[in-house]
C-alpha cells in the first residue's frame, strides 16, 4: 500500500468535514462486516448493494458521496478475503488453544 503523508492548514470547518467524512467511511465498513457476520452467504455484491441501504436509513452516509461509500464497501470486503486467506494458509493465532 502506498501511503501519502502531509501536513495540512486547513479552517476548522474543513478539518471538521473531513474528520466527518473518515467517521462515516469507517462506519459505513464497520457495517459492512457486520452484515457479512450475521448473514450467512453475504458476497461482495451484497455489500455493494448495503451501501445504497446506509445511505438511505442514515442521512449522514447519505452525505458521503457514493464512491466513497463502494470504496468502504470494498476495503471491507477485502478485510473479509484477507481473513479467508490467512485462515486457509492455516496460520494459528500465538497462544490459542491448538497451539499450547
Amino acid at each position: 500500500m502506498l501511503v501519502f503523508e502531509f501536513k495540512t492548514y486547513g479552517k476548522s470547518a474543513q478539518l471538521v468535514a473531513i474528520d466527518d467524512a473518515i467517521r462515516t467511511a469507517k462506519f459505513i465498513r464497520n457495517s459492512c462486516i457486520k452484515l457479512w457476520m450475521d448473514v450467512k452467504g453475504t458476497g461482495k455484491n451484497d455489500l455493494q448493494k448495503y451501501c445504497a441501504v446506509l445511505a438511505a436509513q442514515f442521512p449522514f452516509a447519505d452525505e458521503l458521496n457514493s464512491m466513497a461509500r463502494q470504496a468502504s464497501a470494498e476495503r471491507a470486503w477485502s478485510s473479509i478475503s484477507r481473513f479467508y486467506k490467512i485462515g486457509l494458509q492455516g496460520m494459528q493465532m500465538i497462544g490459542s488453544p491448538i497451539s499450547v
